[in-house]
């Protein structure tokens, strides 16, 4: 090659011309970029874990497994039939010293949809069982719980339609 051929030859492309400086410039580019992302994902949604009043939701947990333990040391059972209708009828079994309280809270929460929770405040009639109304149920699966102020009974979960529950000691008696 003679040295005029050399001087022909095309020159250099400058850097940014060139595939390799923004392919390595490429990855820790991307990383600034998910960086910046997840402090602004960090900076502007809520620490739900973190709660202000932690001691107090620690009492109220504890008083739960208080009323809970109750229920169970006073050998409570319930039976809840429920009508098509959606009226229903509570009987309670084992209640302590043979005093009954005056009303019961029942509690169906629907295990897939928040919004067909029920709760009802059942009424203790002069033979004994508590009556109140619920509303019509459709078919799902539900879990099930009887509560007062000083006790509660373990739910129970149901799937399908809801006729008869057993709680408590009720559900090993026939």
């Amino acid at each position: 090659m003679t040295p005029d051929a050399m001087s022909i030859s095309s020159p250099a492309s400058p850097w940014y011309r060139q595939r390799w400086p923004w392919l390595l410039m490429a990855g820790p580019a991307i990383v600034v970029v998910a960086g910046l992302g997840t402090a602004w994902l960090a900076w502007s949604t809520d620490d739900g874990v973190v709660a202000d009043d932690y001691y107090k939701r620690g009492l109220v947990i504890n008083r739960q497994l208080e009323r809970f333990n109750r229920g169970e040391v006073l050998r409570l059972g319930a039976v809840l039939e429920v009508m098509p209708d959606g009226t229903a009828r509570l009987t309670l079994s084992g209640a302590a010293d043979g005093v009954a309280p005056p009303a019961v809270r029942t509690r169906l929460v629907n295990a897939t949809r928040a919004g067909q929770d029920r709760v009802a405040e059942f009424e203790r009639g002069v033979d004994g069982a508590y009556t109140g109304r619920i509303g019509p149920l459709p078919p799902g699966r539900w879990l099930v719980s009887v509560e007062t102020d000083v006790w509660r009974l373990p739910a129970v979960e149901v799937n399908g339609v809801v006729r008869e529950v057993r709680l408590g000691i009720a559900r090993v008696a026939d």
